[in-house]
C-alpha cells in the first residue's frame, strides 16, 4: 500500500464521493469529507472527519484544504436532470463544478498542495467526439448546461499548474461491485456503464500513484462491450 495521506474529498455526500471515502479508508488514509451537509454521512470511523462547507465559498474551501496532502473533487448536481434542465437546480448552483474547482485550485496554491484528482464526465474535452448518438442526444436535450460547466471545470484543471488527473466515467450506476474499472487515457470504452463504487476505487488510486498525472482517463466497466 502507498504511504497513508490526509486527503480532502470535496462533494463528499454524492454517491461517488461516498464511494471514494470508503475506498480511501480501506487503504488507511485520513479523510476529510467536505460538503454542505457532511453531517448527513453516516460514517463510523476515526479515519474520517466530517466538515460542513460550501465549495462555491472561497473562505470555506481555503479552510478545508489547509493541512491536506491531496484533494479529490466529486462535485455535481444530484437533482432530476429534466427538472434541472427546465427550471435550473433548486439546491445547487448550476456552475458548482467550475466555481468549486476554481476555489479548490486557488486554495491548493495558497497552501502548497500539489495533487488534485477531479471526477469529470465522459464526452467532455478529449472524449467529446467519442460519444454514441444516444449520449449526444441525452447531453444535448437534458445535460447541456451541466456539460458546459464541466467543460469549464476541465479547463480550470488543465491550466491549474498542479499535479492533476481528470477521471471521465461513462454512465454511472449504483450497482454493487468490487473491481477496478477499465481505465483508458485514449478514451476507449468497454461497457458503457460503471458502478460509482468502481469510480471511487479509481479516484482513491489516482490520488496516490504517478501513472495518470496530467491525463484525462476514461473509466468504464471492465467487461467487453457489445456496442
Amino acid at each position: 500500500m502507498e504511504k497513508a495521506q490526509k486527503i480532502l474529498v470535496v462533494g463528499a455526500t454524492g454517491g461517488t464521493g461516498r464511494a471514494t471515502i470508503d475506498a480511501l479508508v480501506r487503504q488507511g488514509h485520513q479523510v476529510t469529507a467536505f460538503s454542505r451537509h457532511a453531517e448527513s454521512l453516516e460514517i463510523d470511523s476515526d479515519q474520517v472527519t466530517l466538515l460542513n462547507g460550501d465549495a462555491t465559498n472561497q473562505d470555506d474551501v481555503v479552510r478545508a484544504v489547509a493541512g491536506h496532502d491531496a484533494v479529490i473533487i466529486t462535485l455535481g448536481i444530484t437533482e432530476n436532470p429534466l427538472r434541472v434542465r427546465l427550471f435550473g437546480a433548486a439546491k445547487t448552483p448550476d456552475d458548482v463544478r467550475s466555481v468549486g474547482t476554481r476555489n479548490v485550485i486557488s486554495a491548493m496554491r495558497m497552501h502548497g498542495v500539489r495533487r488534485l484528482v477531479v471526477q469529470s464526465s465522459y464526452g467532455v474535452g478529449e472524449t467529446r467526439g467519442s460519444l454514441r448518438w444516444v449520449e449526444r442526444l441525452f447531453f444535448g436535450l437534458l445535460l447541456k448546461p451541466q456539460i458546459a460547466d464541466t467543460e469549464i471545470q476541465e479547463l480550470e484543471v488543465r491550466e491549474s499548474g498542479v499535479d492533476w488527473v481528470l477521471a471521465q466515467p461513462v454512465h454511472l450506476t449504483n450497482d454493487e461491485s468490487d473491481a477496478m474499472p477499465f481505465a483508458s487515457a485514449d478514451g476507449q470504452v468497454r461497457e458503457w456503464k460503471i458502478s460509482r463504487k468502481d469510480v471511487g476505487r479509481f479516484l482513491a488510486l489516482a490520488v496516490q500513484v504517478p501513472e495518470y498525472l496530467g491525463q484525462s482517463v476514461a473509466l468504464s466497466g471492465a467487461g467487453v462491450s457489445g456496442a
